[in-house]
């Protein structure tokens, strides 16, 4: 007779999958959210620090003038003449050279790029982290909150932004930030979310003017979702969040006496379109033509989005509107409207291969609807059955990121492509005037210049910002130019074509200082740079 078996206790441990492309998502599941938050952290630190590392060794961390910009003025808070706050200006806005200071203090960093590089990258980490932490509270699958994330991260225009010092970084954190206060206040109803997101705001209104137009409409956010005491969560937001360009006002009137010198100043975008008009230019295309500038717009985002995601985002924005829960997402849509606003308005110009005047500047605006877009997509994949979720997620990243398979390295990248092709001259302009001043410059011999691009020449040279006597150092600057000063200290002036200084040298005030020009930089493309030297 044959035995029988004893019957298996229903508690008895069932075998585990072993196989690797399993444990990922079981070690997840066992971690929990924190689990999930930790790989995302692990994933974009990676992803940061590759690119900013690929950028840095092929040379283009400083490709942009305005990156060159922002790098300086951060040095001169304490490396000028006359150090102090006054020298973060007044054009743009401050967050960003204050978040760029602290690295700006090593020599190293500066003269490498890398001080205004590492503050990008570590703002496009924590920006990804909020997104993916508002998408898995907002979508609920880690499917949908990762299919977000991905495309957000993966972008390869953002990607070569977060390896410079670039301010897009620096917004998308704050707003991200903001959003996800947003979205957690929907849960909790806690004052320190209002708190939190009013801060997030105040400093995105700090890093870029969009921030600015983000506030109301967040505001009126707060006062739908606020239940019985809307209006004081209102109010309570808007005053946290409206300190920044209060902040901002009140600093362009302490130092240069017109809270808006900013926006009309001498520097300011606004006043060098309006001399660009009187000196015959033609207007910006989309002033004051709204078909012109939705097509502008719609154009730089095709070029750094994509149609699979503007595509995959609209579709995702329909299911935005039948579930009210996901109507926070529309916080994130002011910050592209604010550049078809803009564009309309004259502010300022964008200008794409495909339309006149065929060139590419500022297509990296376009990049504004990523973070909206990316969370759209993230939505669409949260409709799908739960078992199809993962599935519809890898699918929906590869045809996001379809427009740029084919392509390897920066060149995949139109905001690369961009800055590259528009920084040649200048680039060669200022190393050849580098290599001239490393070689005879003595320190402490002193050079008058005008702040600018050819603050790039003493960087590359490794000269400190203070043996320069700049337009930011206000009265020593005005004087010398204007001939009022008994003798010129400085025995170097350093000029490109049109600006003050070379104006100065050539000059009846400035004739008896004994200027002659020892070497002239010539490039295609580039202002001429010329170097002079008195006895």
């Amino acid at each position: 007779m044959a035995a029988i078996a004893p019957p298996q206790s229903r508690t008895a441990p069932q075998a585990q999958d072993t196989r690797w492309w399993r444990a990922p998502p079981r070690a997840l599941k066992l971690l929990g959210p924190r689990g999930e938050l930790a790989a995302a952290l692990l994933f974009l630190s990676c992803l940061s620090a590759a690119a900013l590392l690929a950028c840095f060794y092929s040379g283009h961390t400083l490709d942009y003038g305005d990156a060159e910009a922002h790098l300086n003025i951060a040095r001169r808070v304490f490396d000028s003449r006359t150090p102090g706050w006054r020298q973060i200006g007044t054009f743009w806005l401050p967050l960003p050279h204050l978040l760029i200071l602290p690295f700006a203090q090593s020599d190293r960093l500066w003269r490498s790029g890398l001080a205004g590089a590492i503050p990008s990258a570590l703002c496009f980490v924590f920006s990804g982290l909020m997104l993916f932490a508002a998408a898995r509270r907002l979508l609920g699958g880690a499917s949908a909150a990762a299919a977000a994330l991905l495309t957000f991260a993966l972008n390869p225009n953002l990607l070569y932004l977060q390896s410079i010092p670039m301010t897009e970084p620096m917004f998308f954190a704050c707003v991200c930030a903001l959003f996800y206060f947003a979205v957690r206040y929907c849960d909790t109803h806690a004052w320190r979310d209002v708190a939190a997101a009013g801060l997030c705001s105040c400093l995105a209104s700090l890093a870029r003017y969009e921030g600015w137009f983000l506030i109301p409409f967040a505001s009126a956010y707060f006062l739908l979702a606020g239940g019985r005491a809307r209006w004081k969560i209102a109010l309570v937001f808007g005053a946290i969040a409206s300190s920044g360009p209060l902040l901002w006002l009140f600093h362009n009137w302490w130092f240069w006496g017109d809270a808006l010198e900013f926006y009309r100043g001498q520097y300011s975008a606004h006043s060098t379109y309006r001399r660009a008009l009187a000196s015959g230019a033609a207007p910006y295309q989309g002033d004051h033509s709204v078909r012109l500038a939705w097509l502008y717009y719609r154009s730089a985002a095709e070029l750094c989005l994509g149609w699979p995601l503007i595509l995959l985002g609209a579709a995702g924005t329909l299911c935005i509107f039948f579930r009210r829960e996901l109507r926070a997402l529309l916080l994130l849509l002011p910050a592209p409207l604010f550049y078809v606003w803009t564009l309309y308005s004259g502010g300022i110009p964008i200008f794409v291969p495909q339309l006149w005047p065929h060139a590419a500047y500022n297509t990296r605006y376009g990049l504004a609807a990523l973070p909206f877009l990316a969370l759209a997509v993230g939505a669409l994949i949260a409709r799908a059955p739960a078992r199809l979720q993962r599935s519809a997620a890898a699918l929906a990243v590869l045809a996001v990121m379809a427009p740029w398979l084919g392509s390897a390295g920066p060149s995949a990248s139109i905001c690369w492509t961009e800055a590259q092709a528009s920084s040649i001259a200048r680039r060669a302009s200022t190393a050849d005037a580098a290599a001239f001043l490393r070689a005879h410059y003595q320190p402490g011999d002193g050079i008058l210049m005008s702040f600018g691009d050819l603050t790039g020449v003493l960087r590359e040279a490794g000269i400190p910002l203070r043996e320069a006597l700049i337009q930011d150092n206000g009265g020593y600057w005005q004087a010398e130019i204007a001939g009022q000063t008994a003798r010129i200290p400085e025995a170097w002036a350093l000029t490109a074509a049109g600006d003050r200084v070379a104006e100065a040298v050539h000059s009846p005030s400035l004739a008896g200082a004994g200027f002659h020009c020892l070497d002239t930089v010539h490039e295609r493309g580039a202002p001429t740079v010329q170097i002079y030297r008195h006895n």
